[in-house]
């Protein structure tokens, strides 16, 4: 066992070659000529392996780049990039360094620093990597740490430059907070270095490859995939919260400023990092990322993720013209593919760069919660395998509802959807805990009783109303309950009341709201889907159908939902798939069946065809159904069978059997008269017995006796 290189650890680096204690990588041996270790890992708070792409992706880990390679042989600005940092004019254009024309502001595109020189008789200068927006950026050794036997190299970043050594001192006595900034997915800041009147941040050096230079293929945009897109938002996500919960905003996250090393991505880039509600601070932000509000009103956590949600859009698809045309905007659906096949990634992009920062995600942690369920999603859309998982925001069906081929009511609907779970913090959370009464009578009774009328309780006593069958008093106690304007249980509980008195149509509108604030929650997409469905929009539905079922089979109403739609699309056979899909281990495995027998014999999709009357009744044959809806399906089956031997013109002998009985008119109108004398047997009723001996004696084949 080797020990670690990394300064003060004591672990020792496993066959793999990842220490055992901070998961810093060895580094293999040779020498790159600036005395920097050929493919030396400089970055000491590495997690190792794992983590990058929650389990659900699998990428490929981006090689460590070496230093050496990071510096620029011959560090030049090309003069069209040359530009007043005051006026904004073109300045350098003949010469590197001078004064503007115009204001007489000086510039400088030369490099400060040179190989060999010391910064703050510590830092050694190796060149210059970059120009960055606050000057050049210069790759260094600390000799400090070298001394101590490991080498440990550093990037020097310009802070401030303004020709006033007193201002750059400050500056730097400002920005020392960034040196506690502690995250495995953030660059770490050592120090901080002054050379006359410019301050530099010294932090660490991370090899790998920027997501620009990802998203770059000879010198051309390239559109990453969907899932490692995600992939890379969840990663981002946290290290953006870590700052928010210190009271910092990051302001000018971009593709450039996040590394991928190795397994795991690092913000590279703190210079813009200042604290929430300051307003005095410069602002930092890139057009085509920036909120639009940042000019007027300041940075927010909300403009933070306004940066992620552009950053996340462009990476996934071609999008043209996103600093200029939709600088504040996304494109539609209908121009860009993947935005109109991936309707939650679409909603996520939306709700993340809505126009009005509190209709944003609130936290960082909102919007990694809602881009992982929009993750598994995808992931099972392309695939077909579920990627269950369980929701901070629901429960699971209360009951699978449409169990047949024929749409539900939507009062059924609004009593079998998910319930939103009861926030912990709310006064009376533990009240709500012990109400287990599953009378819904005596559960308003207690509600109306409650200790404290909290917002929680309000809620649940509109559910509870609804189970009563009293729907104008669940709308009075939902107007009653004071929600501010971006919580979504208000449309939720609004769409539920609507959806059990038959206004379809204003419930879906609402649950459509649910599905814009919560992209990533299965339980909103179902909501939506069955309101489609009950307003007459069955293609929209079973869009929507389906991306439940596919992502989670415990929603077992999908499943039957997305057979519906397919049958009202014409498509039989894919309505008996679906159906098919429902696992033999859960308990609606026998009603799938049973709905499945329907499909098949469903004639407003079309005539039906021998081979399918045959996988009918061998479908029926297996079935373990009680005798009552065994006869019943009997009756169905053999029915159909007459039917399409009556429609055959002239009439066709086709091979099979139905239920034992050959596709001929005798021998199925014998079967069908078995049929109703053995469901008359079981009719407990006079009157209904008769009646069904009637049709058996109706259907049976003619004889001479």
């Amino acid at each position: 066992m080797t020990g670690c290189r990394r300064p003060g650890c004591t672990g020792d680096y496993d066959p793999d070659g990842y220490c055992n204690e901070c998961g810093h990588k060895a580094a293999p041996g040779g020498d790159s000529g600036l005395g920097i270790p050929s493919g030396a890992v400089t970055s000491g708070r590495t997690r190792g392996r794992g983590g990058l792409g929650a389990d659900l992706v699998a990428l490929a880990p981006v090689p460590l780049r070496d230093p050496a390679t990071a510096v620029l042989a011959d560090p030049q600005v090309p003069e069209s990039q040359r530009y007043c940092s005051q006026c904004g004019g073109p300045v350098g254009r003949g010469r590197a360094e001078g004064f503007c024309p115009r204001d007489g502001t000086p510039y400088s595109f030369v490099p400060r620093l040179r190989a060999g020189d010391l910064v703050e008789r510590r830092y050694e200068i190796l060149g210059a990597m970059a120009l960055g927006g606050l000057g050049w950026i210069y790759l260094a050794r600390d000799r400090k740490i070298s001394e101590a036997g490991a080498d440990r190299w550093v990037v020097l970043k310009g802070l401030i430059d303004t020709g006033d050594p007193d201002a750059a001192a400050a500056a730097v006595a400002e920005r020392r907070f960034l040196v506690t900034v502690d995250h495995p997915n953030i660059v770490k800041i050592y120090d901080f270095a002054r050379v006359e009147a410019a301050g530099y941040i010294v932090m660490e050096y991370v090899g790998g490859r920027s997501l620009k230079e990802m998203a770059l293929a000879d010198g051309r945009r390239v559109v990453l995939p969907l899932p490692q897109v995600l992939a890379y938002g969840l990663e981002v996500l946290p290290a953006l919260g870590y700052l928010h919960e210190r009271g910092l905003l990051y302001c000018d996250f971009k593709p450039d400023n996040v590394i991928h090393a190795e397994e795991q991505l690092k913000l590279i880039d703190l210079g813009a990092v200042r604290a929430i509600g300051d307003d005095v601070s410069a602002l930092y932000g890139t057009p085509g990322y920036q909120a639009p509000e940042l000019a007027t009103v300041g940075a927010s956590i909300g403009s933070d993720l306004y940066t992620v949600g552009r950053t996340l859009a462009v990476l996934s698809f071609a999008f043209e013209g996103f600093t200029s045309t939709y600088a504040d905007r996304l494109p539609d659906p209908a121009d860009v593919p993947l935005l109109a096949r991936e309707e939650s990634y679409h909603r996520l992009l939306r709700r993340a760069t809505h126009l009005e920062p509190y209709r944003r995600f609130a936290t960082a942690a909102d919007m990694a919660e809602q881009l992982l369920g929009v993750l598994r999603e995808v992931l099972a859309a392309a695939d077909g395998a579920p990627r269950p998982a369980g929701s901070a925001r629901f429960t699971g069906e209360r009951a699978p509802f449409g169990t047949g081929i024929n749409p539900p009511g939507g009062a059924v609907v609004a009593a079998a959807l998910p319930v939103p779970l009861a926030d912990l913090a709310d006064p009376a959370a533990g009240f709500l805990a012990a109400l287990t009464t599953a009378d819904p009578g005596a559960a308003v009774a207690a509600l109306q009783a409650a200790p404290v009328s909290s917002v929680e309780v309000r809620l649940q006593l509109v559910r509870a109303l609804l189970a009563a069958g009293d729907p104008a008093a669940a709308i009075r106690q939902l107007q009653a309950t004071t929600l501010a304007d971006d919580d979504w249980r208000h449309d939720w509980h609004a769409g539920l009341v609507a959806l059990f008195q038959g206004r379809s149509s204003e419930a879906r509108t609402h649950f459509d709201a649910v599905y814009d604030a919560l992209p990533g929650e299965p339980a909103a997409r179902l909501a939506l889907a069955a309101a489609c469905e009950l307003a007459g929009d069955a293609a929209a539905a079973g869009r929507r159908y389906e991306r439940v079922w596919r992502t989670d089979h415990a929603f077992v109403s999908a499943a039957f939902g997305l057979a519906r739609a397919r049958l009202a699309a014409g498509d039989r056979n894919g309505a008996v798939r679906a159906l098919d899909e429902v696992p033999a281990t859960v308990g609606m495995y026998g009603a799938a069946q049973v709905a499945a027998v329907h499909a098949v014999l469903d004639t407003a999709t079309g005539p039906l065809s021998p081979t399918e009357l045959v996988e009918a009744s061998a479908r029926l044959e297996r079935m373990q159904l009680d005798a009552r809806r065994q006869a019943l399906l009997a009756v169905e089956t053999l029915s159909a069978a007459l039917h399409w031997l009556a429609a055959t013109s002239p009439p066709t002998q086709a091979s099979g059997r139905v239920l034992g009985h050959g596709l001929t008119e005798r021998e199925l109108r014998t079967g069908l008269e078995r049929s109703y004398r053995a469901l008359a047997v079981l009719e407990p009723q006079r009157t209904a017995r008769h009646a069904l001996i009637d049709r058996a004696n109706a259907v049976r084949p003619w004889s001479l006796w």
